[in-house]
């Protein structure tokens, strides 16, 4: 996603490949995505927020822990969740950005 100071409950649902239905449900369950809310209700995320709701997919989808498993190691060991979870998405971005260059070597040298 190009940088933007908010982003819609929209874009953050494609980012994650999630209903939006299941942000608010995450929302209501951890504290920790508190996205700002104008008067009618219509919600904007920043970085921060879309931080949080990356750990918490992690935790959920990735690590496939229940909400209350990831309340209780949030709780517990945060900052090693933290760590770990961050760990994780820049080897996945690297993954990204390597077998985008195979491919790209791949094209300019066909066999």
């Amino acid at each position: 996603m190009p940088e933007k100071l908010y982003y819609s409950i929209k874009q953050v649902a494609q980012k994650f490949g999630v209903n939006e239905s299941t942000l608010r449900f995450w929302e209501k369950e951890f504290k920790e995505i508190s996205p700002r809310k104008t008067e009618n209700g219509v919600r904007y995320y920043t970085e921060d927020d879309i931080a949080q709701v990356r750990l918490i997919h992690h935790l959920i989808r990735e690590r496939k822990l229940t909400i209350d498993g990831a309340r209780r190691l949030l709780k517990d060991n945060r900052e090693a969740t933290v760590n770990n979870a961050d760990v994780v998405h820049r080897l996945t971005e690297l993954r990204g950005q390597v077998t985008a260059l195979l491919d790209t070597l791949n094209e300019m040298n066909p066999k």
